[in-house]
């Protein structure tokens, strides 16, 4: 009931290797720092994108290399449907990146995917992984160890750190995320906050009717969305909960810690 395989489809994930199908569902918290350790990350040219600086001018990323955009011609469509179009010299560059003037990358362990976007004011700290067609809005806070898939969205002043999106998850407006996972298709309501850290000292439990509490090990823990779960504005999570598939978190409402099976409704 509490497992990976029971919370996530990851047939299409480009990092299932970080999941253990039959761990419990937080396992992946455990394992993401050493995970994005071991990654490999490309060198991109720091004379256009430099370290904790803005960016003075847009920077393209294709085929691993970071080209200057000032002769570049743009077609903003919808990143996350692939729409993002970067031409240059009149020929288009197929799966570029763009990251915009004023967004800031800090430290040398982010990759960038294909067709990402990453507005004014983003701030980036490594170590980061942005999936093909995710979309990093203006004032995104990422605070290392932010693993995104494809087609995610990191929205607007939304702060995040050490924590999973999987495939098509989306906090587009004002939310906090730690140590949290987004499973695929989930969408988090605007001014959505994961709490992740007790008052009470020591590690975060779970309990469960069947079995009682189950010791997570985590002092630091937010909410584990299963796919296709979502929440509404202004919502809540206590630390250590679990919503599982297809379950939805009302509007100005707070969850309990613990376990809420697929399709319940928390008003």
């Amino acid at each position: 009931m509490l497992t990976v395989q029971s919370f996530f489809d990851l047939s299409d994930f480009p990092h299932s290797d970080l999941f253990e199908p039959t761990a419990y569902v937080w396992q992946p918290l455990s394992a993401l720092k050493n995970y994005m350790d071991g990654c490999t990350y490309p060198e991109y040219d720091r004379t256009l994108i430099g370290d904790g600086i803005p960016l003075p001018g847009h920077v393209i990323i294709h085929e691993g290399r970071a080209l200057a955009a000032t002769e570049a011609e743009i077609v903003y469509g919808d990143t996350t449907k692939g729409r993002l179009q970067i031409s240059l010299a009149g020929k288009i560059l197929e799966g570029a990146s763009l990251l915009m003037a004023g967004a800031t990358l800090l430290g040398r362990k982010i990759a960038i995917g294909r067709g990402v976007l990453v507005e004014t004011g983003a701030m980036i700290k490594s170590p980061a992984i942005i999936g093909d067609m995710t979309e990093v809005r203006q004032g995104a806070y990422l605070r290392g160890y932010c693993l995104a898939g494809k087609r995610c969205v990191l929205g607007h002043t939304t702060e995040i750190k050490h924590s999973i999106f999987m495939n098509d998850a989306k906090a587009g407006h004002f939310a906090y995320l730690g140590d949290s996972i987004l499973g695929g298709n989930t969408n988090l309501g605007a001014g959505t906050k994961f709490a992740n850290l007790r008052f009470l000292p020591g590690t975060i439990t779970i309990f469960m009717k069947e079995s009682g509490r189950i010791d997570t090990g985590l002092k630091k823990f937010g909410a584990i969305l299963g796919d296709t779960s979502q929440t509404g504005c202004n919502s809540v999570t206590s630390p250590g909960t679990l919503l599982g598939k297809g379950a939805i978190l009302m509007p100005n409402a707070t969850a309990k810690s613990g376990y809420h099976g697929e399709k319940t409704v928390l008003r």
